[in-house]
């Protein structure tokens, strides 16, 4: 039996992983500011989260949400806390993309209505509802393109104004920063007129902040900066740094209601284990001010490298558009330096490094980056086609 076809894969086999590094079957050793799709929020095999995780396996790994489980009580409270959101409730689950179809669900459920609004370069998963309002329709089956979705234009506050304005939509759903759609950043003003015009249509506001959540921005939730509460926040990726697990905040308007959700393994023993461990670091270790002063420093830095044309983001989340397609740079960047990072689209890269990456680790970047432009310029000079 083979594998699905699904990525074009790196040619890159990791076996180790430690912080910010990587090291493949050869020994070769591989910074990494990509995390995996900014999965990896507190870096590769943190001892605290590999203890944690440990100590949980020992006592039970997993048993199905017919029994209680205190460890979800206690992620329930620290997340609150932690990230200011105490006045919510947590669905926990196992991914980004069923916590947006469980979200996007519950506002129907809610409202009645089964009109949703989302936006032009949206990702949101590739599960049914959750590829349904993601602005692509290569990865849409048939069963999926839904005349309910409407694709508006992202930060166009009018635009949202008049849609919404009959009061048919169950939804609006916007990432807090568009990952796929090339790293852009919801504007705060747009957020702040999106909130008013929910509120007086009876529209329930999702944010997705499974890529821009868990402190990645500088802030907990990227929304943070707005000033605003959702109704909705839905969150993944970093929260279990590398475990499967995912959450859906619903506002304490929105009642539960027995069977309007459910999961078997969803905030599984380990999986709560994972979170809370998470979560501990950030405290300890003032995570929050690790990706502000870092996200300053490699913005502020790659504004002076030669061949860098744009730069989008906030904090460790962060689109860098240069003179060549992103497809070059990355594969350079891999086989000579020994540096690993994403992209968003055809031409630009993205940065998405663990939120304890060190200063050290960030100018090892810069350098091979700066590096790896350069060569890019000089090629071209000798005739190289882009």
């Amino acid at each position: 039996m083979n594998l699905f076809d699904v990525y074009d894969l790196m040619e890159i086999g990791p076996v180790r992983a430690k912080g910010s590094w990587l090291w493949d079957e050869k020994g070769e050793k591989y910074l990494d500011f990509y995390g995996g799709h900014a999965v990896i929020s507190i870096g590769h095999s943190h001892p605290l989260y590999v203890e944690k995780l440990t100590e949980q396996l020992n006592r039970i790994g997993f048993y199905s949400n017919s029994v209680q489980n205190r460890l979800q009580d206690e992620l329930a409270d620290r997340l609150g806390k932690i990230s200011g959101c105490e006045t919510y409730n947590l669905f926990l689950c196992n991914s980004g993309a069923e916590a947006n179809e469980n979200a996007l669900k519950v506002a129907s459920f809610v409202t009645g209505r089964d009109k949703i609004a989302a936006f032009r370069g949206a990702f949101h998963g590739r599960t049914s509802a959750a590829v349904a309002v993601t602005d692509n329709p290569a990865i849409q089956a048939p069963l999926n393109r839904c005349h309910r979705v409407a694709f508006l234009p992202f930060n166009d506050p009018e635009a949202l104004e008049n849609e919404l304005a009959a009061g048919e939509y169950a939804a609006v759903i916007v990432e807090g920063i568009q990952g796929v759609g090339g790293i852009r950043v919801a504007e705060e003003a747009f957020l702040r007129r999106m909130r008013r015009s929910c509120d007086n249509t009876g529209t329930l506001m999702i944010l997705d902040e499974i890529q821009s959540g868990y402190g990645r921005s500088g802030k907990f939730f990227a929304h943070q900066y707005a000033g605003i509460q959702p109704d909705i926040i839905t969150t993944a990726k970093g929260m279990g740094n590398g475990f499967p697990i995912g959450g859906v905040l619903l506002g304490e308007a929105i009642a539960a209601k027995k069977g309007m959700l459910g999961t078997t393994f969803g905030g599984n023993h380990l999986a709560c284990a994972a979170a809370l461990a998470v979560l501990e670091v950030m405290e300890r270790e003032y995570v929050l001010n690790n990706v502000s002063a870092l996200g300053n420093y490699l913005t502020e830095k790659l504004k002076k490298i030669e061949g860098v044309r744009e730069i989008r983001g906030r904090g460790l989340m962060i689109g860098v558009d240069t003179g060549y397609s992103q497809a070059e740079v990355r594969a350079l960047l891999a086989k000579k330096h020994r540096v690993l990072i994403g992209y968003s689209g055809k031409n630009t890269l993205r940065l998405l490094p663990s939120l304890t990456i060190t200063a050290g680790e960030a100018d090892a970047f810069l350098k091979a980056f700066a590096e790896t432009l350069h060569e890019l310029n000089g090629s071209d000079k000798e005739g190289a086609c882009r």
